[in-house]
Parts: C-alpha cells; structure tokens; sequence
C-alpha cells in the first residue's frame, strides 16, 4: 500500500498562485493530481511519470505544472493564473504500473481543498 498526504491547499485571489505538494511512502512509477470541484464529476489534472513525461488536461495546460522530486518520492503542481472554476478539492495519486491519462490511478491521497475567489 502506499499513502499519499497532501500540503499547501488553501484559498487564493484569482490570477494568483499556489503549489501544492505531496508526500509519498514509497516511490511509483506515476504520480499525479485530479480535482474535483462541487457538483462536478473528477477530473485528471495532469501526470508525470518517473521518466518526467508529463501530460495535463486541456484546461490548466500552460497555467499548471506537474513535477517531481523522485529522490524525495514528492510530487508538486505548481498552480499559475488561477480562476474560479479552478475550485475544487485537488487530490494527489499514484500508480504503480501506468500513466495513461485520464485513467484512474491505483493510490488516492486525503484530497486538499483549493478555493480561488474572484
């Protein structure tokens, strides 16, 4: 089993940023965010792999950076130009066997909420 425990959620002005980060017991071949705002279906934010090949949704592409730290089992999103729509509880995962995104990833940490007011 690996546990993932997610750190810097929080409420931010839109155009502003936030990182987030998160923790993992052990090291997996995928790590990576999903959302899911009120009232909407979860969604895949975007992925790495330890590889560094990353792919992300449509709607952050250029605004949100997935990375990692494979020697500290971490993993970051850096988010930039926040917009409202962009609330949500934001959840980190993991994967030990692929990163085919948007696939549903093995491993779910807590979720952290992110707030983004206009």
């Amino acid at each position: 089993q690996v546990q993932l425990v997610e750190s810097g959620g929080g409420s931010v002005q839109a155009g502003g940023s936030l990182r987030l980060s998160c923790t993992a017991t052990a090291s997996v071949y995928c790590m990576g965010w999903f959302r899911q705002a009120p009232g909407k279906e979860r969604e895949g934010v975007g992925v790495v792999n330890r590889l560094g090949i990353k792919y992300y949704t449509d709607s952050v592409r250029g605004r949100f950076t997935v990375s990692r730290d494979n020697g500290k089992n971490t993993l970051y999103l850096q988010m930039n130009s926040l917009r409202s729509e962009d609330t949500g509880v934001y959840y980190c995962t993991a994967d030990p066997d692929s990163c085919n995104f948007p696939t549903v990833p093995d491993y779910w940490g807590q979720g952290i909420q992110v707030t983004v007011s206009s």
